[in-house]
């Protein structure tokens, strides 16, 4: 029998918040209640209002922290981050898109092809070279994602599953320039930041050739919950990379889609053929394996 003195320094770690990669696991789960609210929101707004609305929410609050810790917000950088900042913005509108026409699974899984596409455009643009390990995780993966998206092609919603799948191409592309802003230094809340807020003003210009939809008090606690599940995911995944190995962190990362398809089954009673919950396995594992080059 296990005594409790095995469990004591485990439990004083959690009480004291040191989960180190287990970050990643409040993380995943703050992400897959974004995915709630952005499909309940779509209700009520469009998805670039939403976007508007989650990356607003990030701005002011990271902004606020980091002028309450006299951070600096110049940066040598700015360059790059205005890249990685459309190009995430842009990723974020196709995900957040797919969310509303998709069953959350699907549309959480396609977006979690990013770590495939991250490790095609590593070998594109950066000239890395692959292992074999990677090269079978991309070969599984790309198996995967013909496997889910044949009933969404072959349907009414196939744009919607072109574009989910567009948001994991940008977004390995997005953590393509976050690698490179952190080899150059660049403090992890400024990455954060910056992207919020090129996301923000993004979606204010879009947003003056599109009709903003009023927020009432029957709608406005989507938009709270949305902001505040995706900012504490982001802070909560970025915690986990700082304090925890980050392999085990990034194949933690993989229980959003866990935590989202549970969601799709209990809030929408979204249906799970044996075929899509293989594909769904194929792209994790696929995953667990690329980041593994």
């Amino acid at each position: 029998m296990i005594s409790a003195a095995y469990w004591a320094p485990g439990w004083q770690r959690l009480r004291r918040g040191q989960l180190g990669a287990g970050w990643m696991v409040v993380a995943a789960l703050f992400f897959g209640l974004m995915g709630l609210f952005v499909k309940l929101g779509a209700r009520h707004f469009s998805s670039t209002e939403l976007v508007f609305w989650r990356t607003a929410f990030g701005t002011l609050t990271l902004g606020v922290a980091a002028c309450w810790r006299r951070e600096r917000f110049v940066t040598p950088h700015l360059r790059y981050h205005v890249q990685r900042g459309l190009i995430g913005y842009t990723s974020l509108l196709l995900y957040f898109y797919a969310i509303a026409h998709l069953p959350l699974s699907t549309a959480v899984t396609l977006n979690y092809t990013s770590p495939l596409f991250l490790a095609l455009l590593s070998v594109i643009v950066l000239r890395e070279r692959l292992s074999t390990r990677a090269l079978a995780g991309l070969a599984l993966g790309f198996v995967g994602v013909v496997l889910l998206l044949r009933p969404t092609l072959s349907g009414e919603r196939w744009e919607a599953g072109l574009l989910g799948l567009g948001s994991g191409l940008l977004a390995g592309w997005s953590y393509l320039h976050v690698r490179e802003l952190g080899k150059l230094g660049e403090p992890e809340w400024r990455v954060v930041f910056y992207f919020a807020l090129i996301s923000t003003l993004g979606g204010a210009i879009l947003m003056q050739f599109d009709l903003w939809h009023a927020v009432t008090l029957s709608n406005v606690w989507l938009l709270l919950g949305l902001g505040a599940t995706a900012t504490v995911a982001q802070l909560t995944m970025t915690r986990a990379y700082k304090v925890g190995r980050k392999l085990v962190a990034a194949n933690l990362s993989y229980l959003t889609v866990v935590f989202s398809t549970l969601l799709g089954v209990l809030v929408w009673q979204d249906g799970l053929t044996v075929v899509s919950v293989m594909a769904m396995l194929l792209i994790v594992i696929s995953g667990i394996l690329a980041s593994r080059r």
